[in-house]
């Protein structure tokens, strides 16, 4: 695992950072609010959303507990924006698309599995996709999240037949070589304290299995609009 975190933008109330695969969202010993408390040197830093622990990716993250609340109104009003790139094995029906699903959690199991409508414990699960990009045997996909359900990209997308790349746990890519390509690329947010919207995006790293697609053009990491 990291112990070094990239660090996209902070200033006195906000920081955002590039979470590495493997490192935990949460407040817990080698978590990301540790190793951004490292890298910036200030020991008041609180998670507002999460990752999954094995995706990377762009995260926000409060530097007082009222800007955390701040925040997270924004997140329970539907205010706090997010999209994914990722990678898919097989193609998908449409290149455009809105995905709809009720999917129920297994906490025995750690897995989200698609259910019928009306099933006990299940939640409406939404997302809107394009493909971006095509290669023999996998599609550049890029996704808006339209609600925020535990595993919610890898289950919708596996469920269809086109898991994520790089996926031990919903596909049969056991013996993959890097890392779930499941990439947090863009937040759009109000600053807490400015009321200014901010875009943040950052492109995955040029390795495998990015390298294989041209990414989307990207500007400005930090738009502050």
């Amino acid at each position: 695992m990291n112990n070094k975190v990239e660090i996209v933008y902070s200033d006195a109330d906000i920081v955002i950072a590039i979470k590495p695969a493997g490192t935990n969202s949460t407040d817990i010993p080698g978590g990301m609010p540790e190793l951004v408390r490292a890298e910036i040197k200030s020991g008041d830093i609180r998670t507002v959303h999460r990752l999954d622990q094995m995706v990377s990716g762009l995260m926000l993250f409060a530097r007082s507990s009222e800007i955390a609340r701040t925040l997270s109104a924004q997140i329970s009003e539907h205010e706090f924006h997010k999209e994914y790139l990722a990678v898919i094995r097989g193609e998908m029906e449409n290149d455009n698309g809105l995905m709809e699903d009720y999917l129920r959690r297994n906490r025995e199991e750690r897995k989200t599995y698609v259910v019928p409508e009306g099933t006990a414990d299940s939640q409406f699960a939404q997302l809107r996709y394009q493909v971006i990009g095509k290669t023999e045997g996998m599609e550049l996909v890029r996704i808006k999240l339209l609600t925020g359900r535990t595993h919610q990209i890898r289950c919708q997308f596996s469920s269809r037949g086109t898991p994520v790349a790089g996926d031990r746990k919903y596909s049969q890519d056991t013996d993959c070589s890097f890392p779930i390509a499941l990439w947090s690329y863009q937040i759009a947010f109000r600053h807490p304290v400015s009321g200014k919207r901010i875009l943040a995006q950052k492109n995955p790293p040029q390795r495998e299995p990015w390298n294989a697609f041209s990414l989307p053009e990207i500007k400005n990491e930090i738009m502050i609009l």
